[in-house]
């Protein structure tokens, strides 16, 4: 080897150390970046001539940049479309970015509605997921989430179950008049119901003991209410009889009639009330509802069916990548589902900036599905994963980098000064 070939020999290594100095500032610098993947230093070795059949060293090379994808701490933010993923995966997020419209994938989960109401990341590029529609059916393709726009529409009232104690002391007053329901009822609690149009509705339940463990019941409301109704009179739309045991329990319930003709709504309404378990109705025990104790009677419960029209009005991420919308008329439904990809090499992955990777032939194509399946990672809403980057391990390299650069000077110094005799041997 010859002296010159060791100026560039030592020149090789300051030339990889100063790079791979530059590979730990970077890591270093985006200590803070949120979905940061870390980056590390391949060195490679450079062969130059033969000595007795076996190749001279001539240096070192950077071989190549290593990205590593372990992962990084999960933080709380509180945001509502901050998401993380905890285990394998990548965000797809689509659109343009540098001028070129492709499929990106990041770890950065940093959402937003934007105007359109799609989910977009700090870049405007849209996320990829599966829409699902009012049926709860997912779409069977990924695609751009467009979540506002969404509406509740109301369902109408179909089924009322309600649980109550009847007082086994009640007497029976006079017959039943719908004209003077107070006057001829031992009982009487309200309720909630929703028309076809999600318009809502008060209907008042009256309960007549007739003696010997037997009641009936009528269901009234508002005359106004009614197509061909008298606003102020009450006017019956369901009703229907009760036995209880001699022990209190439920044994059987009938409804003898239930049509509703709201105002403007489908005609017709029939809804189902249901009083409990009954004993020889359900085949139930006749105690998981309506009992008839001695006792005040009381409503228990009321499991009301039905709703109105509902405005989107937040959302929430379950673990599975389900985002829920939560509208203003208390239901809360799937809007859609976040993908993850995952890739056979994601080391083959190509930086593109701003936190994203763009695919290659190395990193093969990105096979995409629904969060938490296949082996991929589930998300934590409300939270971001922060740099991968451990400061200490970063500084500690730093400084082994730094000292092998020194070294590699001393080499060049070295070699200079040797060349410099060589020099001065002609005087």
């Amino acid at each position: 080897m010859s002296i010159l070939t060791s100026l560039y020999t030592g020149a090789s290594g300051m030339s990889a150390h100063g790079g791979a100095i530059s590979i730990v500032g970077d890591n270093i610098a985006n200590v803070s970046t949120f979905g940061y993947k870390r980056s590390r230093a391949a060195f490679a070795d450079v062969l130059g001539g033969s000595l007795k059949g076996q190749r001279l060293g001539a240096g070192v090379r950077l071989g190549g940049v290593d990205q590593q994808f372990e992962q990084g701490a999960v933080q709380q933010t509180g945001g509502t479309l901050d998401l993380a993923i905890r285990g394998r995966g990548m965000f797809t997020v689509s659109g343009t970015h540098d001028g070129r419209a492709a499929q990106y994938y990041t770890r950065d989960g940093r959402f937003s509605l934007d105007n359109s109401g799609h989910v977009v990341d700090a870049r405007g590029l849209r996320l990829q997921g599966y829409l699902v529609d009012p049926a709860g059916v997912a779409a069977t393709a990924p695609g751009d989430l467009q979540l506002a726009g969404n509406a509740s529409p109301p369902v109408a009232t179909a089924l009322a179950n309600v649980s109550l104690n009847l007082d086994a002391a009640a007497t029976p007053p006079a017959a039943w008049d719908p004209t003077n329901p107070q006057a001829t009822s031992n009982y009487a609690t309200s309720a909630t119901v929703y028309d076809s149009l999600g318009a809502p509705h008060r209907v008042d339940l009256y309960f007549r003991a007739q003696g010997a463990g037997a009641w009936e019941w009528h269901a009234m409301v508002d005359g106004g209410e009614l197509t061909g109704g008298t606003a102020g009179t009450p006017t019956e739309i369901a009703n229907g009889t009760v036995q209880f045991t001699p022990t209190g329990a439920l044994d059987t319930e009938a409804m003898a009639a239930s049509s509703a003709d709201f105002l403007g709504a489908t005609p017709g309404q029939a809804i189902s009330f249901d009083f409990g378990d009954a004993i020889t109705t359900d085949g139930g025990t006749g105690l998981a509802g309506s009992t008839q104790f001695a006792g005040s009677s009381a409503v228990n419960a009321l499991d009301i069916d039905g709703h109105g029209f509902g405005q989107l009005v937040d959302v929430v991420v379950d673990e599975d990548g389900t985002i829920s919308g939560i509208f203003d008329n208390g239901e809360t439904r799937a809007l859609a589902r976040v993908a993850l990809a995952v890739f056979g090499d994601e080391e083959g992955l190509v930086r593109a900036g701003d936190g994203l990777y763009a695919e290659t032939s190395a990193s093969g194509q990105p096979l995409l599905a629904a969060a938490a399946t296949g082996g991929r990672g589930a998300i934590s809403g409300g939270a971001l994963e922060a740099s991968n980057v451990e400061l200490g391990d970063e500084l500690v390299t730093l400084i082994a980098y730094q000292r092998a650069f020194q070294a590699n000077v001393k080499t060049v110094t070295t070699a200079d000064e040797m060349m410099s005799e060589i020099s001065n041997l002609k005087r």
